[in-house]
């Protein structure tokens, strides 16, 4: 077939995008370009790619098929071109990687910067975003996650251990007493977290007698954390959330620690489309995150 691997790149960004315009301006061309670029490849496969609207364009059945087979192609250009560099030690291109807004902030972009000094050729794109995300459909590298990686075709790898503890303020405590029991909590005002990795308003802990279920409630909920621990410390209610996420409050005594008994695996992951061996961008982002995450200047303190 006669075209070119940047056709099919600038046609998996246009899927993606769901706009010739949107890719344009990515690419910095024009709209027009974009448009016969995506023509030629359509004469060159002899289908259609997209259906197209005055406001928006979609993939036909035969583009997902198409865009399907260009990341096989995609990997395989990758792993051969790192096949033949012989295992150069620097990793080079693009390498995007999502992550919770927290962990982001706190760990994950400070650790991409350290990362970036050292290997100068990696073009590095941080999406912080509070939902899962598809790493095939959405062209993402590596996800870091607060949580395991469920979908069997994604590849796993474990980043740092970690866990989850319920805390309260000193204020909450005083006016309300520490709950003595698991079930306790499903009488107490709770502050949820909408987690894009957990279950709404269930929360799971492990104790002295197994592993303890119970459905908690409360005034006030977010997808956010920085202002869910912030309610906290108000003293609107008690919170299960990840050690590291409230270490500086809980050394100064702005949380409380409550039900130590009871405390809920929250390992930190990074979910891949490709094994270690067959990306150096992939396998030197999971292991310096491994190092700095346990031992650098953010690692998590637990």
């Amino acid at each position: 077939m006669n075209f070119q691997l940047d056709d099919l790149r600038l046609f998996c960004l246009a899927a993606r995008k769901g706009s010739f315009a949107a890719t344009a301006v990515e690419l910095g061309a024009s709209p027009a370009f974009v448009s016969k670029r995506i023509a030629i490849l359509e004469k060159a496969l002899g289908v259609s790619l997209f259906h197209r609207t005055p406001r928006r364009v979609t993939v036909t059945d035969d583009g997902e098929r198409v865009y399907a087979s260009a990341q096989e192609i995609f990997q395989g250009v990758e792993h051969m071109e790192e096949t033949v560099a012989g295992g150069r030690l620097d990793p080079r291109g693009s390498l995007r990687v999502t992550t919770s807004f927290r962990l982001g902030r706190k760990h994950i972009a400070p650790a991409l910067s350290l990362l970036a000094q050292r290997y100068p050729a990696l073009d590095i794109t941080l999406d912080v975003v509070d939902r899962r995300v598809d790493l095939i459909s959405e062209n993402i590298d590596l996800d870091v996650r607060v949580a395991e990686v469920s979908e069997p075709h994604l590849v796993a790898h474990r980043i740092a251990e970690s866990t989850r503890i319920l805390c309260a303020a000193p204020a909450y405590l005083a006016a309300h007493g520490e709950p003595t029991s698991i079930a306790e909590l499903s009488q107490r005002d709770c502050l949820v977290l909408r987690d894009r990795n957990q279950p709404f308003g269930v929360w799971q802990l492990t104790g002295p007698d197994g592993i303890e279920k119970v459905k908690v409630t409360g005034r006030l909920s977010s997808n956010n954390a920085e202002i869910v621990r912030g309610w906290t410390s108000d003293g609107h209610g008690i919170l299960l959330t990840t050690r590291w996420d409230v270490y500086e409050e809980l050394l100064s005594g702005r949380l409380i620690p409550i039900l130590p008994a009871y405390s809920q695996p929250a390992d930190i992951w990074a979910a891949s489309t490709v094994r270690l061996s067959h990306s150096a961008k992939v396998r030197v982002c999971v292991r310096f995150l491994q190092e700095q995450l346990a031992h650098g200047p953010y690692a998590l303190k637990q």
